[in-house]
C-alpha cells in the first residue's frame, strides 16, 4: 500500500447515503449490554477484571504508526475473506477496545484522523487517530481514546417499535477498519443523524445526546513473564532465568530458548512406561514443580488434574500457558521434579 499522510482533520457525523452501513442485529438488549471486548490473542484466555491494560500501552506515536499493517485473512468455512489490522513486531499485539461516546445533533464526533497508508482506488488504507477536538463529543465523553488508535467500526442503535408494546433495537454499523482517510470519513458520515429527542429540565428544553459505540484497535505490548528455572543437583546445571510472552506455551517457550524438559524418570500416564509423547499430555516428562507465581499460568483442565493429583503443585509444561488473563509477573519452577527428592523446596 502506498504510504500517504493527510493533515489531521475532525471526523464528522452527518447524513450521507447509507450504502456503507449494514444492520448488525435486531435485539431487545441495549447496545452496551453486548459490548464485550474479545480475547486479545490466543492462549491468554479472557482478560482478568483486575488487570490494568493501560500498563501495556505504547506511548511512542511514531513507533505505533510504523507498526500498523493491513493483513489479508483468508476465507474459512465460518468466516469470509477480509482485511484486518495487525502489527509487525511479535512482541506487540493489536487489542480491541469498545468505547461509548455521546454525540449531539449538528456536531461531528470530534476525532482528528490521519491517513498513514492509502492512495488506492479501492479506498483501502490505514487511518489512525491523532487527537481529540477540545470540547468535542469524544472529548466530553471522556472515553479511553488515544493517539495512534484506529477506528475499526462505529455502531449506533435505533429502536424499532413492533405491534403492541414490544420494541427491538436495530444496530447499524459503519465499518472503517483498513480504510484510507476519505473512505473512513465517508463511512462515519453514513451514520444516520442524531434522533431529535428532547427533555425538559427546569423549564428549559435540553437536547438529549445519543450514544454510539466505537470499536477501536490499539497496539499494545504483550505482557511478559519472568521464569526462574531451578535444576536438580544431579544435573549439575546452574539455575537460569528466561522471559516468555503472554500466550506462550510453557514447554514450547522453554524449548525454543534452549531448555529441554525430558525427565528420564517420568512414566507415561497411559502405558506406565517411558517415552516422550510429543506434547500430547500423556508422558509427564515435561512436568515442572511450581514454587511461586502459579497465578500467571492457565488453569488446569480435568485431564491434567487427574494425571497430577498426587502432586498438586506440579504442572505439565505442554498444557500450561503463561500470562493467562493478560497477567504479567514472575514464575519460579523446579525442572524435572522427580529428580529432586529430599532437595525439593517448599511451595509458597
Amino acid at each position: 500500500t502506498a504510504a500517504a499522510a493527510r493533515s489531521a482533520r475532525p471526523a464528522g457525523a452527518f447524513l450521507m447515503p447509507s450504502s456503507t452501513l449494514r444492520v448488525l442485529c435486531r435485539t431487545s438488549t441495549h447496545l452496551n449490554d453486548r459490548a464485550i471486548a474479545p480475547t486479545p490473542f490466543g492462549g491468554v484466555g479472557p482478560r482478568s477484571g483486575w488487570t490494568d491494560m493501560t500498563q501495556y500501552n505504547v506511548d511512542d506515536l511514531s513507533l505505533i504508526a510504523s507498526e500498523w499493517t493491513a493483513n489479508l485473512i483468508a476465507r474459512t468455512i465460518d468466516t469470509p475473506e477480509r482485511i484486518e489490522l495487525g502489527c509487525r513486531d511479535s512482541s506487540l499485539f493489536v487489542d480491541t477496545l469498545l468505547v461509548p461516546i455521546k454525540r449531539r445533533s449538528g456536531e461531528g464526533l470530534g476525532i482528528e484522523l490521519q491517513e498513514i497508508a492509502g492512495g488506492r482506488e479501492d479506498g483501502l488504507g490505514i487511518t489512525i487517530i491523532t487527537g481529540l477536538v477540545e470540547g468535542g463529543c469524544a472529548d466530553r465523553s471522556g472515553g479511553d481514546i488515544l493517539a495512534g488508535d484506529s477506528i475499526a467500526s462505529i455502531s449506533v442503535a435505533r429502536t424499532i417499535s413492533n405491534s403492541g408494546t414490544s420494541s427491538e433495537e436495530e444496530v447499524l454499523v459503519a465499518a472503517t477498519e483498513c480504510l484510507g482517510y476519505d473512505s473512513t470519513v465517508a463511512a462515519i458520515q453514513s451514520l444516520p443523524q442524531v434522533e431529535g429527542g428532547k427533555n425538559e429540565e427546569e423549564g428549559m428544553v435540553v437536547e438529549e445526546d445519543e450514544e454510539v459505540l466505537l470499536t477501536l484497535k490499539r497496539i499494545r505490548r504483550k505482557p511478559r513473564v519472568k521464569v526462574n528455572l531451578r535444576f536438580p543437583p544431579s544435573q549439575n546445571e546452574p539455575d537460569a532465568t528466561i522471559e516468555l510472552f503472554a500466550g506462550e506455551n510453557l514447554r514450547q517457550g522453554m524449548l525454543v530458548r534452549g531448555v529441554k524438559l525430558n525427565d528420564p524418570l517420568a512414566k507415561r500416564f497411559d502405558t506406565k512406561n517411558g517415552g516422550n509423547c510429543g506434547a500430547g499430555g500423556l508422558c509427564r516428562t515435561c512436568s515442572v514443580s511450581v514454587l511461586r507465581g502459579g497465578e500467571v499460568l492457565s488453569p488446569q483442565k480435568i485431564a491434567e488434574k487427574q494425571m497430577l493429583e498426587d502432586n498438586p503443585r506440579w504442572r505439565l509444561g505442554c498444557k500450561a500457558t503463561v500470562g493467562y488473563g493478560m497477567l504479567e509477573g514472575e514464575l519460579t519452577v523446579q525442572v524435572n521434579p522427580r529428580q529432586w527428592g529430599d532437595d525439593s523446596e517448599e511451595w509458597s
